[in-house]
């Protein structure tokens, strides 16, 4: 098995060599370094790399194996993390040049628990200053180019994981998710992305001054459902240091992946009563449907309007964050900050204490309107996004019928409109890929469900794999 076959397996079954002892831990991490060192010049899904640090944790792994030690769920196995999790020992720079030489002396709880799981962290991926854009670019480090067409943004702000697992130079990866941020970039590369239910994986040790988190999630990002259901199981689960995380017990996300959707009621929407989407959007994700009802499910046109639309509400609590967390930064030295970051800050300023009661308001009214609908439906099929990815800062100046004009803080909002409603929500979505559209770029499509139901979200995503299976085809840069 060649240098890429290795690197395109999943996760589970790079597991799986290295328990049996045909790959070792070491091995398999030295494949990595040459993929990236092939691949990285193009892509730029890094801002940093610790090949002596990875190499190092893998002859641990390997020494751990040796000496009868138990292997963690992904003992041994390359993965990359967003460069929005604080890392212990390992540069994390948040994508801006105000921490861009900071070596944190912790970990989040996101990468403590990643390093039970026996994984060998590689490196940090590129990400828009405080995962601020749709688009993967900063002023700290190249912007991230899309495996498919290097002339195409990759989606944001986990961008830089989704090119690093879509090209193969790692197959999984933690991402972060506040307004589609996981599942937009698993989108636009053609990989596997899931938002986990909100609260269910702890935030400690995210940003550097966390505010109130009304939307944002960390999330794994992966080629296949299975490893990504196996790093949720392994994150999952209440923090003290983190009061707003979930006590409850973790579902098991793994017993039941299997079991299909027979029997499911599954709303699909194109629209999701807030926009139109471009044709080759809506032809591949059309096409997808079919294959739910032919495993078992009953699926019925889903109906639904917001009033308000969902993202205003949304838009006044990140931008009031945004100033909560980096407003310092924009008093000090606002032109060491990115214009779209220094944007939102301006904005939130311009709020009162009436329009973020108000906002609260609509997030509420909206999470019963979706507890409500999803009494009656097991999950729900949208867009990912209303268009696939576009040349870099070059968006559709069309989406459906409408002028794409709808733009704020350089974000086009027009092309990415389905996916910060389930921020708000809490609800779990996972995007799938379901084929390709103009240029041959990849098309996502989201499968929701309902609070703390995400063992069905990854069910579902699991049955539409085997179904339609998505890795047949690989991008050129690999």
């Amino acid at each position: 098995m060649n240098d890429r076959e290795l690197m395109f397996l999943p996760a589970h079954k790079q597991r799986h060599m290295i328990l049996s002892g045909e790959i070792s831990a070491l091995e398999l991490t030295q494949v990595s370094f040459r993929r990236i060192a092939e691949l990285e010049p193009k892509l730029h899904a890094f801002i940093t790399l610790d090949e002596d640090g990875a190499l190092d944790s893998a002859r641990k792994a390997d020494m751990s194996l040796a000496a009868g030690g138990e292997p963690g769920l992904l003992h041994g196995v390359p993965i990359v993390v967003k460069d929005l999790e604080v890392t212990k020992g390992i540069r994390t720079t948040l994508g801006s040049e105000f921490f861009v030489d900071w070596v944190p002396n912790y970990d989040s709880v996101v990468v403590e628990r990643l390093r039970h799981t026996g994984a060998v962290v590689i490196g940090k991926t590129n990400t828009p200053e405080f995962g601020n854009r749709e688009e993967t670019f900063t002023n700290i480090a190249p912007t991230c180019n899309n495996p498919w067409n290097l002339d195409r943004m990759p989606g944001g702000s986990s961008g830089g994981t989704a090119a690093a697992i879509a090209s193969g130079m790692c197959s999984i990866g933690t991402g972060s998710d506040g307004g589609g941020s996981i599942r937009l970039p698993a989108s636009f590369c053609g990989i596997f992305g899931h938002k986990p239910t909100h609260g269910r994986i702890p935030r400690f040790g995210g940003q550097a001054m966390p505010a109130y988190n009304s939307a944002g999630t960390s999330g794994p990002m992966s080629q296949d459902v299975r490893d990504s259901a196996i790093l949720n199981q392994a994150l999952a689960g209440f923090d003290q240091r983190d009061p707003g995380s979930l006590k409850s017990d973790v579902p098991d996300y793994l017993s039941d992946l299997e079991d299909g959707v027979a029997g499911m009621r599954i709303g699909t929407t194109m629209t999701l009563g807030i926009s139109e989407v471009n044709d080759d959007v809506a032809s591949s994700i059309e096409s997808s449907w079919p294959v739910f009802s032919d495993l078992g499910a009953s699926l019925v046109p889903l109906e639904i309007e917001f009033d308000p639309i969902p993202r205003d509400a949304w838009w006044t609590l990140w931008t009031a964050g945004q100033v909560a967390m980096y407003g310092h930064l924009a008093d000090d030295n606002p032109e060491k900050l990115m214009p779209y970051t220094l944007e939102m800050i301006n904005h939130g300023r311009t709020l009162t204490a009436a329009d973020y009661s108000a906002a609260l308001r609509d997030v509420q009214n909206l999470q019963l309107k979706l507890h409500q609908l999803f009494e009656e439906f097991d999950l729900v099929l949208a867009p990912t996004n209303a268009a696939v990815a576009w040349p870099h800062l070059n968006p559709p100046t069309k989406i459906g019928s409408a002028t794409n004009d709808d733009e704020m803080a350089g974000i086009n909002y027009g092309a990415i409109p389905f996916t910060m409603i389930f921020n708000s929500s809490f609800n779990p979505a996972s995007s799938v890929p379901t084929g390709f559209g103009e240029g041959g770029m990849p098309v996502g499509m989201q499968i929701v469900g309902g609070y703390d139901q995400d063992a069905t979200v990854y069910r579902a995503s699991r049955a539409f794999e085997q179904a339609r299976p998505w890795t047949d085809i690989r991008p050129e840069t690999s």
